[in-house]
């Protein structure tokens, strides 16, 4: 299986997802270590990418995502993954799960702030909120809201796949 933990920069996609890729002993991934160089570019000069920027990138997390399932290696992949046509592409296979991490925009921004050594600009994060489409029920995502630390919400998280509620 490959957990897609998504949502806007900043929410907490790969603290949590390394956080529960440690619980479950999996093998974590992070999106942004798959981003072109001219992507991370245009980001660090807070230009916001289109969806032409992002589909070799989410062509190169496809064959990612196969390549684990192909192997029967467990993953999580933390990334933003904002438009449903974007996890349309990603849902390589029924063993494919979605988990939302949904945050107000003060809470983002936030941890946004307190966010160094990374390339991108916090200016976009409006761009983020404004492209986000929070998954429908046809999309069989998990949606947690991210309350608490990291380490609870990765706890929850691990308790739904595991059969748990929502």
């Amino acid at each position: 299986m490959v957990v897609v933990i998504f949502g806007v920069a900043g929410v907490g996609k790969t603290t949590v997802g390394k956080y529960l890729a440690k619980k479950l002993g999996w093998k974590f991934y992070d999106a942004d270590d798959f981003h072109p160089a001219s992507n991370i570019e245009k980001m660090g000069r807070g230009v916001s990418l289109t969806d032409e920027d992002r589909r070799p990138w989410l062509e190169q997390l496809r064959n990612l995502i196969e390549r684990c399932l192909a192997a029967n290696q467990n993953a999580v992949l933390a990334c933003s993954a904002l438009k449903k046509k974007y996890r349309d592409r990603l849902r390589a296979s029924a063993d494919v799960k979605f988990v939302f991490l949904r945050a107000d925009h003060e809470r983002v921004a936030k941890q946004l702030e307190n966010r160094r050594g990374h390339y991108f600009d916090s200016k976009l994060l409006e761009s983020q909120f404004a492209d986000l489409e929070e998954p429908e029920s046809d999309e069989d995502a998990v949606i947690v809201d991210v309350i608490g630390e990291p380490r609870d919400v990765a706890g929850k998280i691990g308790s739904i796949l595991r059969g748990g509620s929502q």
